[in-house]
């Protein structure tokens, strides 16, 4: 089940991501996280109702999702940042370093252990996802690298995604899934509404969802159904399994836009797509 709920939120995220990325890009990052949100918050609500009074009256829990909640935002804005002010081809390859940091955090902080055959698989998909999103290997010498517009910022938002994913693995194991997303979507809901009554462009919320309403409805529900797949997949598969099989999507990401916008890629970006789909199935069947 953890197997099938983590390539379940592979295959949303690949979607999820085109879908936002269009999104971001007709009405902007806070709208986008917005919608994401609110979208989370009305159609969970049902389902957790009965678990707000007991789960927040617990210290730890509560301490645990409103953490979550602020590095979730901090993130969201470092990497929409990044995305801004960098070229995709140096910001891209620095990002996928939440996979490595998310494997780390789970063995150090949580106690996970994988065995040599999943830890050499987890590397192998790693490093196909480093050459599937990289355009040109250059983009790999980080050190020379370090003075490009973005590479901080990048730096800072995959160590902020490797967090998020941490957290939003031990919520959803010492709470509920659907408890977890609940509480951080509908939180950012919140926190994205004051700052739209602060900036007074509320009534531009309904005139967005009539203008693009298929991009608004896609990426709201692809992104939902992800980090729901995903915070099921951490109930019954280590966390840093689960982030290895779904964090696959970036790659898929990078086929599908040969498919859908026809783009070149490169010989190693083939490599890097083979590496990551081969190591991804072969670390699947020995988890199940």
């Amino acid at each position: 089940m953890g197997v099938l709920f983590a390539l379940g939120a592979l295959v949303c995220w690949t979607f999820g991501d085109f879908f936002i990325q269009r999104g971001t890009r007709t009405v902007g990052n806070w709208k986008t996280l917005f919608y994401i949100g609110a979208l989370g918050s009305i159609v969970l609500l049902p389902f957790v109702a009965r678990e707000i009074g007991a789960t927040l009256s617990n210290p730890s829990n509560a301490a645990i999702l409103l953490l979550l909640v602020i590095v979730t935002l901090f993130t969201a804005l470092f990497e929409f940042e990044a995305l801004k002010r960098g070229k995709i081809a140096v910001v891209e390859p620095v990002m996928s370093l939440e996979l490595p940091i998310t494997i780390g955090l789970s063995l150090a902080l949580w106690g996970e252990r994988l065995s040599a055959t999943q830890g050499i698989l987890s590397l192998v998909v790693f490093i196909g996802i480093m050459l599937a999103v990289t355009i040109h290997h250059s983009h790999l010498h980080y050190h020379k690298r370090i003075f490009e517009k973005g590479f901080i910022l990048a730096g800072i938002g995959a160590v902020g995604m490797a967090l998020v994913n941490f957290l939003t693995g031990v919520g959803s194991q010492t709470t509920s899934p659907l408890f977890t997303i609940w509480f951080l979507h509908s939180t950012l809901a919140i926190i994205c509404l004051f700052y739209f009554l602060y900036r007074g462009e509320t009534k531009s919320i309904l005139a967005d969802i009539r203008r693009y309403p298929k991009t608004i409805v896609a990426l709201s529900i692809f992104d939902n159904l992800a980090w729901i797949s995903f915070a099921y997949a951490v109930r019954y598969i280590p966390i840093s399994i689960a982030t290895t099989v779904s964090e696959s999507y970036i790659a898929l990401a990078v086929l599908l836009g040969i498919f859908v916008n026809r783009e070149k890629l490169k010989p190693h970006q083939f490599v890097g797509i083979a590496l990551t789909i081969g190591g991804v199935i072969l670390l699947s069947v020995i988890t199940s």
